[in-house]
């Protein structure tokens, strides 16, 4: 066979292979049995490996795992994939109905989908080629592994059309392959996996994707990260969209034009739940119509227009064996339930927070009781109460210690908390704690740098505060358990990269009481370098929008300590930035921008900015991005390869701005500088 002969039979295996994989994995309806499947798949393979020019990475032989991984890289989505709203009960339900019906009227419908319990991912494709695969992750960044995406055989590496776009879904693991796989782990001897969905997110968290492949794992698609190109004006039409390029989306969604449809939809899933192939631990309500949700628009962590029921949580019964303490950053001393190991919603039970004192009091709860425990919300574990019947006498009163059980020192209940609180700043639990915060994702974010790194580190005295991470060397890391030069060069250059961060970064990984991410960038803006701060005032604190008493106080105080003025001039000293570096906020007399009051939609790819970084400029200067062209759109910013919005805003000759015009008014209004 030459070259010729074999690329039209590769193309004809590509087309074989994918509708027989398409009615398989997705219609579950297979025409073929397995080993006839097999045999072209082997035929594909054979002829790939003599002629490698004909082997694509669309090829059905890509799902069997490619290259072991060094690392996961980071993945910046296109759009946010925020995380949905919490509904409890009935009355959650009528009050998320309430709140829609006000702000949108009467005339819309809802769409009812299975809330599968598997890991949230996002899919791109280009030309319609599967390009790329991410996580969630935190919403705004996720990690790259299209790598082991790719072995999700229900996952179309060439769809039907040759669009772009981006698609989201829950990959989750069938609980026959559940079974089978914690079964060949109890053969193995290792221990077995709590549930499917931390089996999935394991699953594709492997650096070797042949460890997924064999897995077996599946995938549910939801929704299309953005429609604007599509033509799409619901979701339902998207999800039918989803269908027709060939993606698998769960047939079991329903329309529902009332709250009372969706309770009865709710009611009639409770029922049928354990008999699915899949874990589910709820519903999913969406206002179907894409305007409406546009309108009713999303908070900073969640949209308006949708709502997730969550089923009741299983309770079981279990026995209290003791209470352990342990101290956070802060200083507040959490008691903590240690129980007999019990099976609640899935997974192996052995602690609960028991949160305070106040908390132990008033649920009665002595060490040896038989108490009741359930999963909040299906994640945390809680004791609920007490059989107080069951008990036999030898039950023992638990109090609560009078000096920290880490630094000894006298422990105090500040005016107002219910909480116990070591005020010790030299408490070595404390530091510890606070060194995690550090260093987390939303502070200094400084990769490789986990809690069992930061408590060996501690543990050994290489570090005594977060100014002597700055401070670590080669020497000193490869010491460590389980730190190889790989690893340490990678650790050295994540802390060497942090010093970058801009100062609401720095400001929130100090730790300082009531000051939150959000409000951290706040004070950063307003303050601009931690020089200004430092010498604020209470009054100038309490001129800013969003701080109270409370924080003002916290702030004042915390940079009136001599030990943080001391920490301070070592952070800077190492060269740790204390500057501001984000975007500016206008003064109000200046928001007589291009942008002020109108709004504006971003369309196509930008070169010099992400499409996350233009929004948030815009936004600075009154502008309101939205996701599709209307009659109400003011302007539309068209960056490369830009589609159908450039073509409607044209037939509306609706003002049209390049990215160069764009960068011009940035720059014009201090946002970016020159």
């Amino acid at each position: 066979m030459d070259i010729n002969q074999a690329e039209m039979r590769v193309k004809e295996l590509h087309q074989l292979l994918n509708k027989y994989g398409y009615e398989y994995y997705v219609l579950d309806n297979p025409s073929i049995p397995d080993s006839e499947y097999d045999a072209l798949l082997n035929e594909l393979i054979q002829l790939e490996e003599q002629f490698p020019a004909l082997k694509t990475n669309d090829s059905p032989s890509q799902r069997i795992g490619g290259d072991i991984l060094d690392v996961f890289s980071k993945v910046q989505h296109q759009r946010p994939m925020l995380s949905l709203g919490n509904a409890f009960n009935e009355a959650d339900l009528r009050d998320f109905d309430r709140k829609v019906h006000s702000a949108v009227g009467e005339d819309f419908s809802y769409v009812c989908e299975l809330k599968i319990d598997g890991l949230a991912v996002s899919l791109r494709y280009e030309n319609g080629l599967f390009e790329q695969g991410a996580t969630r992750g935190d919403g705004t960044i996720g990690e790259d592994i299209t790598a082991n995406l790719k072995t999700i055989r229900s996952i179309p590496l060439r769809l039907n059309q040759p669009v772009s776009l981006e698609v989201r879904g829950e990959a989750f693991m069938p609980k026959k392959s559940f079974e089978a796989l914690n079964k060949l782990k109890d053969e193995n001897g290792e221990e077995p996996f709590a549930n499917p969905r931390n089996a999935a997110a394991g699953s594709l968290r492997q650096l070797d994707p042949r460890i997924a492949s064999s897995r077996n794992l599946d995938i549910y698609l939801y929704a299309i990260g953005d429609v604007g190109e599509t033509g799409v004006q619901s979701h339902s039409e998207g999800l039918d969209l989803l269908d027709t390029l060939g993606f698998k989306t769960n047939k079991e969604r329903k329309k529902c034009l009332t709250i009372e449809e969706v309770l009865q939809y709710i009611e009639g899933w409770q029922e049928k739940r354990p008999h699915l192939p899949y874990e589910i631990d709820g519903i999913v309500i969406k206002v179907n119509g894409l305007a409406q949700q546009e309108q009713l628009g999303t908070t900073a962590k969640s949209p308006r227009w949708a709502i997730a029921y969550k089923f009741p949580a299983e309770e079981v019964v279990t026995k209290l064996i003791d209470i352990e303490l342990s101290v956070g950053r802060t200083g507040v001393l959490t008691p903590t339930a240690l129980l007999e190991p019990v099976k609640v919603a899935g997974t192996t039970v052995r602690r609960a927070s028991l949160h305070n004192e106040d908390l132990i009091r008033e649920k009665d709860i002595k060490i040896g009781d038989s108490v009741v425990v359930k999963k909040a919300g299906d994640i945390i574990p809680e004791v609920v109460n007490v059989l107080v019947e069951r008990r036999t006498g030898e039950e023992i009163e638990f109090n609560m210690p009078t000096v920290c059980p880490e630094c000894e020192s006298e422990l105090v209940r500040l005016e107002g908390e219910v909480a116990l609180r070591c005020i010790n700043p030299k408490c070595p639990a404390q530091i510890r704690e606070g060194l995690i915060h550090f260093v987390s994702r939303n502070a200094m974010n400084i990769d490789g740098l986990g809690e069992r790194v930061i408590s060996q580190l501690f543990l050994e005295k290489l570090i005594e505060d977060v100014a002597d991470l700055y401070k670590l060397t080669f020497e000193q890391l490869i010491q460590l358990e389980r730190m190889g030069e790989k690893s340490v060069n990678n650790l050295l250059q994540a802390i060497e990269a942090s010093k970058q961060n801009s100062l609401e970064k720095l400001l929130f990984g100090l730790g300082i009481r009531h000051v939150g991410a959000k409000a951290a960038k706040t004070i950063a803006m307003e303050f601009k370098h931690m020089k200004e701060l430092r010498e604020a005032t209470k009054e100038q604190l309490l001129a800013i929008n969003e701080i109270g008493d409370k924080m003002a106080d916290a702030i004042v105080t915390f940079f009136e300590q001599e030990e943080v003025s001391e920490l301070l001039q070592e952070l800077e000293a190492s060269g740790v930035n204390m500057a501001y570096t984000g975007p500016l906020p206008v003064a109000s007399e200046e928001v007589d921008s291009s942008f002020a009051g109108k709004t504006i939609v971003l369309t196509g790819k930008l070169e010099q900015l992400s499409r996350n970084d233009a929004k948030e400029h815009i936004e600075m200067l009154g502008g309101k991005i939205t996701g599709s062209v209307s009659k109400k759109t003011d302007l539309v910013i068209a960056g490369e390869d830009a589609g159908s919005k450039l073509t409607k805003a044209e037939q509306l000759e609706i003002e049209i701005w390049d990215e160069n015009r764009l960068m011009e008014e940035l720059k014009n209004k201090g946002v970016l500088k020159e």
